[in-house]
């Protein structure tokens, strides 16, 4: 293992330090969900409420129709996954083009076969693991259509436990398709990160924390979040 160059090393320390954001950050938005606002726990607010008025509809058409649409989104970026990793299976036999393309970018430095094989099986481990989670969410959809379809009609006057039971049965397995389709999603931004290692392992570690801080700003404080947290009172003007 000494015959492996300096860069090398350096390359798998890059590869370390991004590991443990991406593992750190999935982790930590997890566990805090449960204990600050963010935009996973009021979206779970909103999809309980959902299911409440859901449950008292006769005609659900529209609730059936918002799910495919949610449906229609996750298998987008499924395909769009399966392109992806075909192109990344390309480029894996296109090394030499790609290293002499590369090496006339500013502040490159000359990558070795190895190196380049390297950078390109990260990024197709990570568009497997996105792909797995876009499908995954796609089934948990189709499971909330199914409880949806299943669902019992409830009026005003029932017990109201027995409503709000129901409803979030339906919103937690809802909540449990968004997130897996949100962890498919940083997945996206995480291998953006993984572009700037074809630069310098110094970029890839770079953009690794620039794209934490932009999904920990969208996700915990952000607009949409102050926005989806405002009072549905309306003002009345004297």
């Amino acid at each position: 293992m000494s015959a492996f160059p300096t860069s090398f090393w350096f390359d798998l320390l890059a590869l370390l330090w991004f590991t443990l954001l991406f593992n750190g950050y999935i982790y930590y938005t997890k566990k805090r969900s449960y204990q600050v606002t963010c935009l996973a726990s009021v979206m779970h607010l909103y999809r309980t409420e959902w299911m409440k008025e859901m449950l008292t509809r006769d005609v659900r058409v529209s609730d059936t129709t918002t799910v495919a649409n949610l449906e229609r989104g996750v298998t987008f970026f499924a395909s769009t996954t399966m392109l992806v990793l075909a192109g990344l299976m390309t480029l894996l036999s296109r090394t030499e083009t790609a290293i002499t393309l590369l090496s006339e970018l500013p502040m490159s430095h000359p990558l070795t076969a190895l190196e380049w094989d390297l950078r390109v099986v990260t990024l197709m481990v990570l568009f497997v693991y996105a792909f797995f989670k876009f499908t995954w969410s796609l089934r948990q959809y189709g499971f909330v259509s199914v409880m949806i379809g299943g669902a019992p009609l409830f009026t005003n006057q029932d017990d109201e436990r027995l409503i709000q039971a129901h409803a979030n049965r339906i919103a937690k397995t809802a909540s449990m398709a968004a997130n897996n389709f949100n962890t498919g999603l940083r997945t996206y931004y995480f291998s953006i990160a993984v572009l700037g290692w074809m630069i310098s392992p110094w970029v890839f570690m770079v953009l690794t924390m620039v794209v934490v801080w932009i999904l920990y700003r969208r996700e915990f404080a952000s607009s949409t979040l102050n926005t989806l947290m405002m009072s549905s009172e309306i003002p009345v003007s004297k």
